[in-house]
């Protein structure tokens, strides 16, 4: 009798524990899961077609009443969104925390910027250039610090970030604390052409968005996307199931970094001047703060915490001074009562539940409501 107890004991909190990881959104993505290709073509047309009717004034005029909607789209929305993707491979994919993901970012920009200017190289060749040098940077930034976990690699990172933003204010080569002035715009692509005008620099953006998800999903389907996720959950029994720890995690931040550098030469082409201020630290704590808010690892969440992060700023300007303090209330809220973001993914709500505190481990877990550890504490 008192084993079959036991069992009933046990399958109640089974049930309890199911009930609490139940969200709103499973039903539609258990709808998802069951799809025939064409419903999902189908939906993935009809966003394209969303997005690419997205500028029109119509949409601006609440979107945006007090600021361009069209530039507003392509910064901070389409930025922060294109950066967003590339730091949910580390942090979402592969769970290391990056705080210095800003460097990549301007790394990008210097490229284009520099090479534009002082040589006279054409765009699109050097936003290729700025891709590769970016990717080089994460895999020097990585080789030496991976071994490196939570806290610690975060810090590292951080330092990372201030030494190239602080190199390039000290740097006259580049442009120094004065930046760098009359950035070449892109050359003419089918017939389009990138001058003043922001229409074509959205329709580049979200190009560049719709390469970045594509490459994103692929490879999180892929063996690599499989290792990273059993490095994230735990790493040392990644490392005795034979998975190379080193070498993917040393991927994922040389990928991440493709894709901040990518957005970093897109943002400087459209802004046409850069200087050391325009890649402060609290970008990266902003472009994480909306990785987390979405829903790390989840994809559509990230998406949609980074459209968040940048658009509400924008439209409730009109607050003033006010409005940065209310986006932050905001943002402590939303943590504290929905710790895994918006639209989490079911594996890492899973991991919440189990104590490691949403972002996989990385060396600062906290143990959940269901863990075994919450479990002795609240004996």
């Amino acid at each position: 009798m008192k084993g079959n107890e036991e069992v009933a004991e046990k399958s109640s909190e089974n049930g309890k524990s199911g009930r609490a990881g139940f969200h709103p959104m499973d039903g539609m993505r258990d709808w998802w899961s069951r799809a025939p290709h064409w419903q999902r073509y189908g939906v993935y047309l009809a966003l394209i077609a969303g997005a690419l009717i997205l500028p029109a004034p119509a949409i601006g005029s609440f979107m945006s009443p007090d600021s361009d909607w069209t530039s507003v789209l392509i910064f901070p929305i389409g930025i922060y969104i294109l950066l967003a993707i590339g730091l949910n491979i580390v942090v979402g994919h592969a769970g290391m925390l990056d705080l210095g993901f800003v460097a990549f970012f301007a790394i990008g920009a210097y490229t284009l910027a520099t090479m534009g200017v002082n040589y006279g190289w054409l765009v699109w060749p050097t936003l290729l250039v700025g891709i590769f040098l970016a990717a080089i940077s994460g895999v020097i930034l990585g080789a030496p610090t991976l071994r490196l976990r939570g806290d610690y690699l975060a810090i590292v990172t951080l330092g990372f970030g201030e030494i190239v933003r602080i190199t390039a204010n000290n740097t006259d080569a580049i442009g120094g604390a004065r930046g760098i002035t009359n950035i070449p715009h892109p050359e003419p692509l089918f017939g389009t052409e990138f001058l003043l005008d922001a229409a074509p620099y959205y329709y580049l953006i979200l190009a560049a968005i719709v390469i970045a998800i594509i490459f994103s999903v692929r490879l999180q389907k892929s063996r690599v996307g499989r290792a990273w996720a059993a490095i994230r959950e735990d790493e040392d029994a990644a490392e005795l199931m034979g998975v190379p720890t080193f070498k993917f995690k040393l991927l994922a931040f040389a990928i991440g970094a493709m894709i901040g550098g990518f957005a970093g030469g897109i943002h400087a082409s459209k802004a046409v001047f850069i200087a050391p201020e325009n890649f402060p630290f609290i970008l990266s704590a902003t472009i994480l703060a909306a990785v987390v808010l979405g829903g790390a690892g989840n994809l559509p969440g990230v998406i949609l915490g980074a459209f968040l992060v940048a658009w509400l700023p924008e439209r409730f300007r009109f607050l003033l001074e006010y409005r940065i303090l209310i986006f932050g209330a905001v943002l402590v809220l939303m943590m504290a009562l929905r710790p895994e973001g918006l639209l989490p993914s079911r594996q890492r709500q899973a991991e919440l539940r189990e104590g490691t505190g949403g972002m996989g481990a990385m060396g600062a877990e906290v143990a959940g409501p269901d863990s075994e550890a919450s479990a002795e504490v609240t004996k």
